[in-house]
């Protein structure tokens, strides 16, 4: 059963181009890049499937050349399928087990640029990180991550709800019964996660704890990875760090922390590995002085948030019930889920043709402390966003901000409903991602 996916508008997009790339889908393993592609293939009248990790003969096929015309006639010898432009879709998966797979995809840009071509990963990242110029300007990147509150929606049959979220605004807010229901699904996404193998598993029994047993494979399944980050770095190692990321979820990350078993270089080289394979995503200092955000950028001062609230929950063992059945923000934030939350939706609501970017502003001053949990950039401005627990929430670092940078507005995220407060807009949790599309 395949879900519906906010990527696949793209995919299709780059199908009906005249002219187009090999396109290259990046992100963390098992976010559903290869069912995308799948999805996709169904538009063809011929589907040729490439995995190189099932099957590593393939290979030999690029050590020999990088022909796409030899490439092409051996591989149609061997799949007995004819490889044709505009008529057949090829898809390399796992291809970061072959350097010079990867280089070959820019020579299908020069001489088969009506060839529909996508390669993919499980961890990529660390293959072309190997190859900084596999394809500039000949290779087109699309970055997926797991399911955002809106696809989750789409995938629990919720479209209606969606479309009365995408429609509501401060000025318009939801009726109290709906805002109501979509807390209430925002408070279960919390616990499934984006995850595609956990969402599939809510919406096909709405199980959450069989949810639950689903997210403890995915965890095994993201830690047997770690051996592959890199193999002079150990296992425990990594699992060390990412374990110390958990536990600091809110803060500024902090290298000294309790027990540590590692230096400053060995953590920070760690850090960049689980970037690398999309487990954890910086959130970073930045001076919010004027566009671009991240001209004025403090790397020494970084929070750090994992890749998925499921993952999160389970890892650190969150009341299930707390989550469901409370409206009391504080139980619901533990272990700032909220904000993790909040990130995951500003990062898969960027274009999928970006990296995209965290950022928070702290002051520091003596005696005036203040901090704002992400700042964005709308336009010419930059528009700092709180998660707070509703009108309990002292605004006094939005007001700051406000003031320095001469930001038209702010952002409280929460529990409530749409609404405003002088400068301060207010967005439920549940459609904050919704403020990147919006004009």
């Amino acid at each position: 059963m395949y879900i519906e996916r906010a990527i696949d508008e793209q995919l299709e997009i780059w199908r009906n181009a005249l002219v187009r790339k090999p396109l290259i889908l990046r992100g963390a393993r098992q976010v559903g890049k290869s069912s995308s592609v799948r999805n996709l293939s169904k538009k063809f009248n011929a589907f040729v499937e490439i995995n190189f990790d099932k099957n590593p003969e393939y290979l030999t096929i690029f050590e020999n050349s990088l022909s796409p015309t030899v490439i092409c006639e051996q591989l149609e010898l061997i799949t007995n399928t004819p490889i044709k432009d505009g008529d057949t879709l090829l898809f390399f998966d796992e291809i970061q087990t072959s350097i010079k797979a990867i280089s070959s995809l820019r020579y299908f840009y020069e001489e088969r640029p009506h060839l529909h071509i996508i390669a993919a990963g499980s961890l990529l990242e660390f293959a072309l990180s190997e190859v900084p110029s596999f394809g500039v300007g000949r290779v087109r990147s699309l970055f997926m991550y797991p399911f955002s509150f809106d696809e989750f929606l789409t995938a629990s049959n919720e479209k209606i709800l969606l479309n009365a979220i995408q429609s509501a605004s401060p000025e318009n807010p939801l009726p109290n019964l709906i805002h109501k229901k979509a807390n209430a699904l925002f408070k279960k996404f919390l616990i499934v996660g984006g995850m595609p193998e956990a969402v599939l598993s809510y919406a096909t029994n709405g199980n959450l704890l069989e949810v639950q047993r689903v997210l403890d494979d995915l965890i095994i399944a993201m830690e047997t990875d770690f051996p592959k980050y890199k193999s002079r770095i150990p296992s425990l190692r990594i699992r060390e760090v990412f374990s110390t990321v958990v536990q600091q979820v809110g803060n500024k990350f902090v290298y000294n922390y309790p027990n540590s078993s590692l230096n400053n270089v060995q953590i920070k080289e760690v850090l960049e590995l689980l970037k690398m394979a999309g487990l954890v995503y910086f959130t970073t200092h930045s001076a919010s002085n004027g566009i671009p955000i991240g001209a004025e950028l403090n790397s020494k001062k970084r929070k750090i948030i994992p890749f998925d609230t499921g993952i999160f929950q389970r890892i650190i063992g969150l009341n299930l019930g707390e989550l469901v059945l409370e409206d009391d923000f504080a139980l619901i934030n533990k272990g700032n889920i909220a904000e993790i939350y909040v990130g995951l939706e500003l990062l898969k609501n960027t274009s999928c043709y970006e990296i995209g970017n965290l950022f928070y502003w702290q002051r520091e001053a003596k005696n005036s402390q203040a901090e704002v949990d992400y700042v964005i950039q709308k336009g010419r401005g930059l528009i700092p966003i709180e998660v707070k627990s509703g009108t309990k929430g002292a605004m006094q670092s939005m007001y700051k901000f406000l003031e320095e940078k001469q930001s038209s507005y702010g952002i409280r995220t929460s529990l409530e409903n749409f609404g405003k407060i002088e400068k301060i807009k207010i967005i439920p949790l549940y459609a904050i991602g919704q403020i990147l599309k919006q004009s």
